[in-house]
């Protein structure tokens, strides 16, 4: 690859993506860091805005996906994740998964296109089964909430292993979730008869996401509009957008009348977190009742939590 052609690569994937590391491996088999004359880790972190945070189960998933799937070495699964050599080891042999342990950096990556004809189908398969581990999580809290806000680990038809990042590659950061699934959850059940929901979703399932609206009790009043500035590569245009969904059950207007910007402009933040921007808006249109976060990432105070993501007391 020449240098200019890399360095368009790595501006055109600057706005669109951050260095998951399904990123970093496509580009360093297309040789961009060396067409640009950088490491894996200065391209990761000067040029694509740092590496994708990755909790402790999804990592050890990517070290058995990097070095079992794609036949890396531990040293080059290490520069793709952005941890040390040992780390990835450690994690390895506390799943018990085979590895190459080398050295090789003149053959890095070169492995890789020898993978097997159903790598995608194991790639599914171990999503499919980490999801279903995720979600035997701790059951739903018993108390009941008149704010709940939700940013749900929606499952995208379109994988990044289909070309697609319009989703961003949302398995390779957390489990996912079917629409069939999101609608069982018995929201309705922990939801006070007059409550109010705050419900994230994008473009792709935006129709989608009614019906989980109405599964949980709830009907569509209004949104906020979530402006990333940097865009996502969708199949009908260049994507920078979020919806935040308004929607009531029985009728609880907001308890102060402030009229906030439909439209909020902020930098996208960690894959799938949201700005705090949005909780300040609902804190301070709902600053009475109890509420929860679902399918939260941390604790928050005057919120309770609840998700794989989170160790939290339990909520009673």
């Amino acid at each position: 690859m020449k240098p200019e052609d890399a360095e368009e690569y790595t501006q055109a994937l600057a706005q669109s993506v951050s260095g998951g590391y399904r990123t970093l491996l496509l580009g360093v088999r297309l040789g961009v860091p060396k067409a640009l004359g950088l490491t894996v880790e200065q391209w990761a972190t000067g040029r694509l805005g740092g590496y994708v945070k990755l909790s402790l189960p999804e990592r050890v998933a990517a070290s058995i996906d990097l070095t079992k799937n794609e036949r890396l070495s531990t040293r080059e699964a290490a520069q793709l994740l952005g941890v040390d050599h040992s780390t990835v080891v450690r994690d390895l042999a506390g799943a018990n998964a085979p590895s190459r342990q080398d050295d090789s950096p003149d053959g890095l990556f070169d492995a890789g296109a020898n993978a097997p004809l159903d790598v995608r189908q194991q790639r599914q398969a171990r999503r499919e089964s980490v999801a279903a581990a995720a979600r035997q999580q701790a059951d739903l809290p018993t108390a009941k909430y008149r704010v709940i806000y939700a940013d749900p680990p929606w499952r995208y038809n379109d994988k990044a292993d289909a070309g697609s990042v319009q989703s961003g590659g949302a398995e390779q950061h957390y489990p996912s979730m079917s629409i069939t699934e999101l609608c069982a959850l018995p929201i309705a059940e922990i939801c006070e008869v007059n409550a109010v929901l705050f419900l994230w979703t994008t473009s792709p399932l935006l129709a989608e996401s009614f019906d989980v609206i109405n599964a949980w009790g709830f009907d569509y009043r209004s949104s906020f509009v979530w402006d990333k500035h940097a865009h996502n590569m969708g199949h009908y245009n260049s994507v920078r957008h979020e919806f935040l969904l308004v929607c009531v059950r029985g009728s609880c207007p907001p308890d102060v009348p402030k009229l906030f910007d439909s439209v909020q402009k902020t930098g996208r933040t960690e894959h799938s977190e949201k700005p705090g921007v949005f909780r300040i808006i609902i804190d301070t249109l709902y600053p009475h009742g109890k509420r929860v976060e679902l399918f939260a990432r941390e604790t928050v105070n005057g919120w309770d939590a609840w998700g794989n993501e989170v160790e939290v007391e339990a909520i009673v």
